[in-house]
């Protein structure tokens, strides 16, 4: 996999994880505590493509 592949896979991944804590504050009865995981999650993965780019 090219480097060019990798980051376009991880900004993939970064919009779909934005997206679903997007919807996980939007719908009731959702814990914080899930949304704080999506939310480490996606900054993990800016931080892969801050330091590719």
């Amino acid at each position: 996999m090219s480097l060019t592949s990798h980051l376009q896979e991880l900004k993939r991944k970064h919009q779909r994880l934005s997206e679903k804590v997007e919807q996980a504050q939007k719908a009731p009865g959702v814990d914080d505590l899930a949304i704080s995981t999506l939310k480490k999650q996606k900054l993990r993965l800016k931080e892969e493509i801050d330091r590719l780019s």
